[in-house]
């Protein structure tokens, strides 16, 4: 029996002091509701945890990105809503004013409404915005561009290009019919040349035929005999012989107009003339039909033009592979407009710093100037201007619905975006559980277990601390 070490009372109080580290952690976790509290507590767990915490912080915000983004995106589409809806008014209005019924103050009107609602389209663009972005007028660089080319309705095939464009329609003939800004004009020959060039085409009509001259019905004779039976029934040969100055003719569907072109349209002499008839002004030369395609075209293709104007070359004529002679107008320069670049921002809409996790937003301006619309005018006598406007309109419609289906197709895109991000948010979140959150029921049985280890070791460093004391029954 030994009293300077009391190996039983220090054997209960090392256990106890073991029990009592175990039920202080246990109390800890059962408190806390992790069971990994520090990096001691399990250091390989606690990095994967936390990994998996920057994980899931990221996505969690990136979804919330993506929401704000839709928001964005809505917004605008909901003013190019608006934007649609005033271009569609407006085309009405041009359609209405391209009506041959209208005066000039009837067009005044018209164009009065138009001119609001352009004024009311770059308002739209100019106030649209969402947490103080602009999503409507684009970028402040400027830029410029090239507006779409257009035949002015007239007959042909039109090639456009980046820059330039072709213009391509079948070569006038001499009794042909064609419309030119709204007004249908007879193509005629001046003089001799005409009368001559008439007098050849009815050298080939047939027995039979009939030919109309100054109001006048002929009947192509088949001989003399006939010839002399009728006064109304005329060999080709004296029939062209009734063709004077000025007459006019009718043979197989096609009229022929022999042109006086002798003083020009304000009453002065004309040297060579201006190649319109000077008695009926609808009647022109082929070359004057050319000169004014040349021009309403030019007119055509600078519809919403602010910074140039349209450049049309002088008509070629050329052959084709089937020898049929065309007539070939150069547009050498398409009508320029300078518009803000495109408004571009990227949604992140993910957890890692990689360019994939980039959704690009890209909104063009959409103002008057960036439809290609700026000016627009339906005003003028022949209501030609109204017609090219149609053009125009139509153009910006089809680029605000081409904006609105990149719109609602990004929109749809960060809706899955989202429902993606927060499913993985969520198994990120239950994986990440599994590592840091305390079983509670576990745990609890650990603590139970504990808390009776410890009132027993306190009991039994109390009867170790007692053993030592019999000692004392030997000195007595």
């Amino acid at each position: 029996m030994v009293v300077q070490h009391n190996l039983r009372a220090m054997n209960a109080n090392r256990m106890l002091g073991i029990t009592t580290g175990v039920l202080s952690k246990s109390s800890e976790k059962l408190s806390s509701g992790y069971k990994i509290n520090r990096a001691a507590d399990d250091a390989a767990g606690l990095a994967i945890s936390e990994k998996m915490r920057k994980q899931v912080r990221g996505l969690t915000q990136a979804s919330s990105n993506a929401e704000d983004g839709i928001s964005a995106v809505q917004t605008a589409e909901g003013a190019l809503t608006e934007v649609h809806d005033m271009l569609q008014r407006m085309n009405e209005l041009a359609v209405k004013a391209a009506n041959g019924t209208n005066a000039l103050s009837d067009r005044q009107t018209i164009q009065d409404e138009v001119t609001q609602l352009l004024t009311e389209i770059d308002r739209v663009a100019e106030t649209t915005k969402f947490n103080e972005i602009y999503l409507l007028k684009g970028d402040a660089n400027r830029v410029d561009k090239y507006l779409a080319a257009k035949d002015a309705g007239l007959e042909g095939q039109l090639q456009d290009g980046a820059t330039m464009a072709t213009f391509t329609m079948n070569a006038l003939k001499f009794g042909d019919s064609i419309t030119i800004g709204n007004k249908q004009y007879q193509i005629g020959m001046v003089g001799d040349k005409g009368a001559a060039a008439i007098a050849a085409t009815i050298g080939k009509a047939t027995a039979g035929e009939l030919i109309t001259i100054d109001g006048v019905q002929y009947t192509v004779a088949t001989d003399d005999t006939q010839e002399n039976a009728d006064k109304n029934v005329l060999t080709n040969e004296n029939i062209a012989k009734k063709i004077v100055g000025q007459s006019t003719v009718l043979y197989m569907g096609k009229t022929y107009h022999v042109m006086k072109d002798e003083m020009n349209t304000n009453g002065t002499p004309a040297a060579g003339g201006d190649k319109i008839d000077d008695v009926d002004a609808s009647v022109i030369t082929a070359e004057k039909a050319y000169e004014m395609i040349q021009e309403e075209l030019r007119l055509a293709n600078s519809v919403g033009a602010n910074k140039t104007q349209a450049s049309v070359a002088a008509y070629k004529l050329e052959t084709n592979n089937n020898n049929v002679q065309k007539a070939v107008f150069s547009i050498t320069q398409k009508g320029v407009y300078t518009a803000q670049e495109d408004l571009n921002f990227s949604l992140h809409v993910g957890a890692d710093a990689d360019m994939t996790n980039k959704i690009s937003v890209n909104i063009q301006a959409m103002d008057t100037k960036g439809l290609g619309i700026d000016g627009l005018t339906v005003k003028n006598i022949s209501g030609s201007y109204a017609t090219y406007a149609i053009d125009s309109i139509a153009e910006a419609i089809a680029k605000v619905s081409q904006q609105r289906s990149m719109i609602g197709a990004v929109q749809n895109r960060l809706e899955h975006t989202i429902n993606n991000l927060d499913n993985v948010v969520e198994n990120t979140t239950a994986a990440e559980s599994q590592i840091r959150d305390t079983d509670m029921a576990t745990e609890m049985v650990k603590y139970s277990n504990s808390n009776i280890l410890q009132q027993a070791g306190q009991s039994m460093l109390a009867q170790s601390n007692q053993a030592n004391q019999g000692v004392l029954s030997l000195l007595q």
